[in-house]
């Protein structure tokens, strides 16, 4: 006799005709005009409601995620909605798709780093304990070639903007603990060491901070989707207004040989 398969059910959700329930909560009664973006976030993942700190420091991870200008990932989203006009939903998802290990997805890096190389150390081990264990990793990733996530910024060279305000809001909420020291001695050995400043980028920032609040560190690359979304939304909603997705690509064509020999003129779409 075969076996029944098991029965398909999510314990975050379920719908019947009169009602919709999420987390055991009536939607339509019990949440919606209740409850904000950030409380739902957490709700809906988690089945609690974020403390008031928490939700004050998600927030401000989650603005600080939502545009850098026409990086990787808004190119992704404009070049999409150029070819396919009528897929609003497909272009958001082009420009997510890029948040891995280079954008974007550095926060949850940073995270996992801050994380893993915490080792003993607490919120009573001294200033000393701290830098000597840092110093400690900085060598140990020069001479295993790895990047040391969390630091250093291509334009930002004499330090990110971003951070010392997400330092801020993280010590006023309860967040600045054993990851945000340990990320700080790590800039200070990595200077020490490479002769040069790596500033914390936001990135390291939004890391430390999540881990400082108890978070596995995928939330942090969850914010940025979350953050970003907006984000490629706006993007989107400006190219209606102010095409910019047409004049990359017939810089493209501009400077690719190749184009002629394919018998593209300029501007004309594949």
């Amino acid at each position: 006799m075969t076996a029944k398969p098991e029965a398909v059910k999510t314990g975050i959700g379920f719908t019947t005709v009169e009602n919709i329930y999420v987390r055991g909560r009536n939607l339509s009664e019990d949440v919606i005009g209740k409850m904000d973006f950030v409380d739902m976030i957490y709700f809906a993942a988690t089945g609690k409601e974020p403390d008031a700190p928490t939700r004050r420091m998600t927030n401000a991870i989650i603005v600080t995620a939502t545009d850098h200008g026409l990086t990787p990932s808004a190119i992704s989203a404009r070049m999409t909605i150029l070819g396919a006009p009528e897929s609003l939903q497909g272009a958001v998802a082009a420009g997510l798709l890029g948040a891995g290990n280079h954008f974007l997805g550095t926060m949850q890096n940073a995270a996992q780093f801050t994380q893993d190389q915490i080792g003993d150390l607490d919120m009573d081990s001294s200033d000393e304990e701290f830098a000597a264990h840092a110093r400690d990793v900085v060598k140990k990733f020069r001479a295993e070639r790895r990047v040391l996530p969390g630091l250093g910024h291509p334009i930002h060279i004499h330090g990110d903007p971003r951070t010392p305000t997400l330092r801020r809001l993280a010590g006023e909420n309860g967040f600045d603990g054993k990851h945000w020291r340990l990320l700080v001695a790590v800039e200070k050995a990595a200077e020490e060491e490479f002769g040069r400043l790596l500033p914390i980028n936001a990135a390291g920032a939004v890391g430390a901070t999540v881990s400082d609040m108890g978070l596995e560190p995928i939330w942090a690359r969850a914010f940025a989707l979350i953050g970003r979304s907006a984000g490629l939304l706006a993007h989107l909603m400006e190219e209606l207004v102010n095409p910019q997705g047409q004049k990359i690509w017939d810089l493209i064509l501009d400077q690719d040989d190749s184009a002629e020999l394919a018998g593209l003129g300029k501007g004309e779409k594949k």
